[in-house]
Order: structure tokens, then sequence, then C-alpha cells
């Protein structure tokens, strides 16, 4: 009686065992691979997820909130993990007492210079997520793709060129800005944006990879509560393989983006990840 209601919650009562089984396995797979990418590289989550999930048949309406919440479980992990490996820094240092004791302004420069950038980030990509779906801005999606696509590429070969600034917060709350432009307009290109432009502009590869990340998995939770807002469906028997898979791939990714050297592979690697989702996003906008 238990295990039926589990499949009923789940959404398989009406299911094949053996296709439910490997249904669920393909699932666990691709969420475990780009969670693996994402949670070592800063990206690629919800780009590759969510056409594969669509070309499977699911809905956006089903998909949406499954990859929101599964990004969302495996990106606070992954910066856990990236936190204790030492690839960035997320600790709290030096607020004594309560912020509104200390004053908000003073308490933010008490933080460590990632958390710093993180809360930029995230706050400027929460802001944009909101507005997005509170405001409809009426411009073609084939132009916006398209933009989205070119910007990417240039932030590609930019890092492949090894071209990078003096950082500064400034020009961290400028990455932050257009970040949040791109995914308000048009709900693409964060990751590689926000990674790539923090190394431009002079942050070290591991804290930006970091940084992104849990940068993203602020704004899923924002984006799944806002979700919950509007609509009250949920697909368990989505939401439960993409996040276990997700979880285990973020177990691991940390480890390898600690054990990559920039100045080596990891540069080059990263530099063509961020370029092929540029060109595939070119291509998806044009061929379909």
């Amino acid at each position: 009686m238990m295990y039926g209601e589990l499949y009923k919650l789940a959404g398989w009562e009406n299911s094949d065992g053996v296709e439910m089984f490997l249904t669920m396995l393909y699932l666990l797979f691709i969420a475990f691979f780009c969670g693996l990418v994402d949670s070592s590289m800063g990206m690629c989550y919800g780009t590759i997820l969510s056409p594969t999930l669509l070309l499977m048949g699911y809905s956006p309406i089903v998909v949406v909130p499954s990859i929101l919440f599964s990004q969302a479980l495996s990106g606070v992990l992954a910066a856990g993990i990236h936190h204790y490996l030492g690839n960035v820094d997320f600790r709290l240092k030096s607020i004594d007492g309560r912020p509104n004791e200390l004053g908000y302004i003073e308490a933010f420069r008490r933080l460590s210079m990632d958390l710093k950038v993180t809360l930029c980030i995230t706050l400027l990509g929460m802001m944009a997520t909101i507005i997005a779906a509170l405001t409809a801005i009426a411009l073609p999606r084939m132009i916006l793709k398209t933009y989205i696509g070119i910007l990417v590429i240039i932030m590609g070969v930019l890092l492949l060129l090894d071209k990078h600034l003096k950082f500064s917060l400034n020009k961290m709350i400028i990455v932050g800005v257009l970040s949040a432009f791109n995914k308000g307009l048009s709900g693409g290109g964060f990751g590689p944006i926000v990674t790539s432009g923090q190394i431009i502009s002079g942050r070290e590869y591991r804290r930006s990879i970091a940084t992104t990340i849990l940068s993203k998995a602020l704004i899923c939770i924002v984006g799944f509560l806002t979700y919950l807002l509007r609509f009250s469906y949920l697909k368990w028997s989505l939401i439960f393989p993409l996040s276990i898979g997700a979880i285990l791939g973020s177990i691991i990714g940390p480890h390898i983006t600690r054990r990559i050297k920039f100045r080596g592979k990891g540069r080059l690697i990263l530099s063509f990840l961020i370029m092929a989702l540029g060109s595939w996003t070119l291509l998806r906008t044009w061929m379909t």
C-alpha cells in the first residue's frame, strides 16, 4: 500500500514497469551529466536539459519547475562543496551581531569578496526574473536569441584569447547587469555570460564558477517559488530523477574544477564550451 501511494504521488501508477524504469534511468543519466558539467563549469544545465525534455514529449509547464527545483538543490550542494574544497570563500567573516545593528552597508563590506559578488549577481538576476514574469517586452524572439548567441560566442573568444581586466566590484556589477538584462529579455545566456564575464573582469576562474553556481541556485529558488504562486501542478515523476541525478553530478563536479588548471586545459575547455553554447543557440534559433 505504501509503495502504491508513492507511485501514485510520483505519477507512475499507470506506467508500464519496464518503460518506467528505463525512462527514470535515462532521466537520471542526463540530469547527472548536466549536473556534472554545470557544477564543474558553471553552465549548461538548463541549456542541455530543457530541449532534451521537450524532445521527450514533456510539456514546458512541467519542464520549467522541474529544472528550477533540481538545479536549486544541486546548485546549493555544489556551492557548499566548492567552499569546502577551497575553490571559493563563502564565509560571512567578521559580521558580529545583526546586520541592522551594524548597518546593512557596513555588513556588506565585511562579507568575503566571493559573497559580495554572489549577492550582486543574485539580486540583479532575481530582479530580472521577477520583472520578466510581470512584464512582457515585445521583441521578436529570433532577434533576442541571435543577440544572446553572438554575445556568448564573443565572450568565449575573449576568454580563449586570455583577455582579462583588473578585478573590481564595479566590474562585477556591470557583469550582473548585463547577464540580468539578458535573462530578463530571453531567459538565456546567464551561466556562460556570468562565468566568462567574471573571468574576463579579472576574477580567478574557480571562484567565478562557484559564484555563478550559487547565484543560479538562489535565482532558481525564487523562480520555483514564483512558479508555485502561479501554478500548482508539479510532476514529481520528473522532479525526482532529475534531482537525484543532478545531486550526484554536483558531488563530483567541484572536484573536477579543483583539479583543472585554467592556464592550461581549463581555459581551452571553458572557452570552447562557451562558444559551443553560443553556436548552439544560433543554430536552434535559425533552424527551427
